[in-house]
Parts: structure tokens; sequence; C-alpha cells
């Protein structure tokens, strides 16, 4: 059965930055903010780019392969499957940081499953430790997110697909510099549920130390956590959050 979404003030946004730019112009645009709340969404917001645009070179090859597949789950079983990579610029055919050229850009990309992806051998498998998820609402990192460039997005299509045009994702940045994804109700309220995946990608300055456990799905009004590439800690590295949080601190008086 599909849920109507609860709302939240970044749930109710229908900002310019929404998940489809289709016929609909109204649902996928807020020119005015009508609320405080929606006020600081927008100001908040990280505009994201379509994954279908991305042209990506070779991804980096760690200890699991190209690809880190896990899933996302807490004591209550698994709530999503995710395969994660990290990939250099288009041209690169060796994505290897050890010789990758100075200003080298990342691609951090996440395919979330919600339940589990159905592959027997990766993530949850086809086992009874899954549940079954009637709504997901964001896709998460529970850290900040590293050499962030201000780069962030998802895959449009996906976002289409799981609930029709009126489907929206906002990325914001939350105080500690970690990047969400807020996924609205799309067509009639229908959600981004089981058997629906969708992909998000970040951009960092910084390449991965290897798999931590630093992202989040929040579904069924729960949270469940798992690893994915993340990178290692750099002093000289800064995190484009820090200055869109800047910009909308509140002004001490003087």
């Amino acid at each position: 059965m599909r849920h109507t979404i609860r709302n939240t003030i970044l749930f109710t946004s229908a900002l310019a930055i929404a998940a489809c730019g289709g016929p609909d112009e109204d649902a996928a645009e807020l020119d005015v903010a009508t609320t405080d709340g929606e006020a600081a969404a927008l100001a908040d917001a990280v505009e994201p780019g379509d994954f279908a645009d991305l042209e990506l070179g070779a991804k980096i090859v760690g200890p699991q392969g190209p690809e880190v597949k896990t899933s996302l789950s807490n004591e209550g079983g698994v709530l999503a499957d995710i395969t994660s990579y990290v990939a250099c610029p288009a041209g690169m055919e060796e994505c290897d940081p050890a010789t990758a050229p100075e200003g080298t850009i990342y691609t951090y990309v996440h395919v979330v499953y919600p339940g589990e992806d159905m592959d027997p051998t990766t993530g949850a498998g086809d086992g009874p430790d899954d549940v079954d998820v009637e709504m997901a609402t964001a896709f998460k990192m529970v850290a900040p997110a590293l050499g962030f460039t201000g780069m962030a997005g998802f895959s449009k299509a996906e976002a289409i697909s799981a609930g029709g045009e009126k489907m929206q994702v906002v990325v914001t940045c939350d105080a500690t510099g970690a990047l969400i994804w807020t996924v609205n109700a799309g067509d009639g309220g229908d959600q981004w549920e089981d058997a629906e995946p969708m992909t998000f990608y970040w951009q960092s300055t910084l390449p991965p130390a290897g798999p931590a456990p630093h992202y989040e799905i929040h579904a069924n009004e729960v949270s469940a956590v798992g690893d994915g590439p993340y990178p290692g800690p750099d002093a000289q590295a800064s995190n484009a959050c820090s200055s869109i949080n800047s910009q909308t601190a509140p002004q001490s008086a003087s």
C-alpha cells in the first residue's frame, strides 16, 4: 500500500532543483518562498545535476573491485542494497589516485535499491532479511562530504520512473557538512519504494580512503546505515557545504 508522505519543510518545498523539468513547470519550481522554512530550504539547496549528463572515465579499482556492493540496515533488517563506485573524469582510461594528475575530480556514485537489488550474490541477496519498503524519503551521508566541490545530483530519469513527473529530489547540506538527498512524493502521492533503484552522486577533490559506514537511507519512518566509498581527511581540502551554510547562517546583532 502506498502512503501519503508526511510533510516536512524540505519535502513540501517544490524547489527549482526538482527531479524533472517536464511540462508541468509549476511542479518543478518554486519562484517565491511562502514560509520562512521554504526560504531557508531554497537558500540551502544545492543545484543538482542530472546523472545522465555526466561523462565519466574509468572507475577506481579497490580491494572489492571497481564497485562496493553492500546493504543499508538496522536492527530490524535490510532497508536497501547499495552499489557504489568512484570514477575519474572522462578520458581517463585508468583511475588510480596514486598516478592521477593534480586537480583530478572524483565522482562518487551510489545506486540505492530500496528493499534489495534482487541479486543473490550481492547486498542482502534474496534472503528473508530484507524489509518491504513502502516509502523511502531520503538518502544521506552521516559524515561531512570531505572535499565536496559543490557538484551533486541524481538520475532524473530514475526519479520520474519511481514517482512520475512530480517526483522531486532536494539536495541540501546539513550543519555538519554532510549531503542529504530528500525525495518528495510524485504523481498521486507515488513514493520511492521497493524495486525502484535511484542513482545519486557527488564530486570531491579527494579520492576514497576505503569503504566507511557513512551512508544512510530513511525509509518506512526509520533509518538504516551502511558502507560506501568515503574520502580520507585532508587538512587542505575544502567542503562546499561550509560556504553554502555560511551564506544562510543567522547574523549576530552588531
